[in-house]
């Protein structure tokens, strides 16, 4: 890449391959913290590397050689110092003659996404685990996507890298007989990384587009493994709001929010996949939360402008959805509904139920949901309120500045 520093080319790369280049060595490897400490290595004597010699052909595929090379290193050191000498001379000997291509790399994180969802962990470790892991999110990214303290999620996922390493949890996608079992928890894995991606949870950028495409791309994968409805209805939940992107922020970057978007940018390529994909799995009769989502999504896509929203529709398909999965985030979402059909103090009603249940206390957007509503009603004092109790909350740079921009209105 002409005009582009070495340093600058390694900082791309470790965007854009390091978790892939993780997933590689911790199949070659099978531990977890030595696969983190090879790949550390690996990206440090690329700085001094490349700089001489040149960035390789293939980055990739010489990060991983590299890793392994200083894992083999770090192996050969512990065996000579340790009483288990034998296990480690297997281990060594098993790392030496282990075959991998880069084409297995692609494949990889899906491998890894089933590891760390495998059904012997404890439940509540496997999504932490694999956000962690498979998509380098901070424990403090992955608590906020949980409404959880940072030391509760990192001890989750230290008992979860024990448990695979005790265990001895292979590194492999389940076959076919196995797949079932194991695939809500691989669903919610890929939405949480995708919901990560396309709003982010914290710092200067509304979103993350290595995250979208890379949980697209594992819809994809999975879709090719199971083509089961909800496989579909996830796929196609992704691609309908992928497709909103491009108008989801003004030119500096500033949030605009679906009423206000321009319909002319929305990807109409996505749009026709994904509702294709949802009618195809809600013809089966089998579908679940995934599918209602995406239906909701559709209704969304196929409108010409807000103004020509079905919120009845969408209303209905939010009370199927609900019923299926309660969940005070549902409520909230069926609540906005709810203001465009029914007017802003019904559903300001329902949002004032689900915190005094002591629920989305700390979810920002209900306090932002919360602020609109006391807005459209005219009640300026209870607006501002609200919405400096959501700025409180949020640590994304643009959706503080949309919240501040609310504030200002009000004055």
């Amino acid at each position: 890449m002409p005009g582009v520093s070495v340093s600058a080319r390694v900082e791309q790369v470790y965007r854009d391959e390091s978790r892939r280049i993780l997933a590689t060595l911790i199949r070659l490897l099978g531990d977890f913290d030595l696969a983190e400490e090879a790949l550390h290595e690996a990206f440090f004597v690329a700085v001094e590397r490349w700089q001489r010699d040149g960035v390789p052909d293939n980055p990739r595929t010489w990060l991983v050689s590299t890793g392994r090379f200083k894992a083999i290193d770090v192996l050969r050191r512990r065996a000579r110092f340790n009483a288990s000498r034998p296990l480690l001379i297997a281990q060594l000997e098993a790392l030496e003659q282990a075959d991998w291509s880069d084409e297995d790399v692609e494949d990889d994180r899906l491998r890894l996404i089933f590891t760390c969802c495998h059904p012997a962990l404890a439940a509540d470790s496997q999504v932490p685990l694999t956000l962690r892991e498979v998509c380098d999110l901070t424990t403090e990214e992955i608590a906020r996507a949980f409404l959880a303290t940072p030391t509760t999620i990192a001890q989750r996922i230290v008992r979860a890298k024990a448990k695979i390493r005790d265990a001895k949890i292979p590194y492999q996608v389940p076959t076919l007989a196995e797949l079932p079992e194991r695939l809500d928890s691989v669903l919610r894995v890929i939405y949480l990384v995708f919901n990560e991606g396309y709003s982010a949870s914290i710092g200067a950028e509304l979103t993350r587009e290595e995250l979208t495409r890379e949980a697209i791309r594992l819809g994809r994968l999975l879709m090719e493994l199971l083509p089961e409805p909800e496989v579909m209805g996830l796929l196609a939940l992704m691609l309908l709001h992928e497709s909103r992107r491009p108008a989801r922020t003004s030119a500096d970057g500033e949030l605009i929010v679906l009423d206000e978007q321009d319909r002319s940018l929305w990807n109409t390529e996505l749009i026709e996949e994904g509702c294709a994909l949802i009618e195809r799995a809600l013809s089966t009769g089998r579908f679940g939360p995934y599918c209602l989502q995406a239906a909701i999504a559709a209704v969304h896509a196929e409108a010409l402008s807000a103004q020509e929203t079905d919120w009845l529709q969408i209303v209905g398909l939010y009370d199927v959805l609900l019923a299926a999965v309660p969940s005070p985030v549902i409520e909230l979402n069926r609540a906005a509904a709810i203001s465009k059909r029914d007017g802003p103090l019904a559903a300001l009603a329902l949002v004032d139920g689900i915190l005094q249940r002591g629920e989305l206390l700390d979810y920002y957007l209900a306090h932002s949901a919360r602020a609109e509503f006391y807005r459209q009603l005219g009640r300026a004092e209870e607006a501002r309120g609200a919405y400096r109790r959501a700025l409180e909350l949020t640590q994304q740079l643009p959706e503080r500045r949309f919240l501040e921009g609310r504030l200002r209105a009000l004055k």
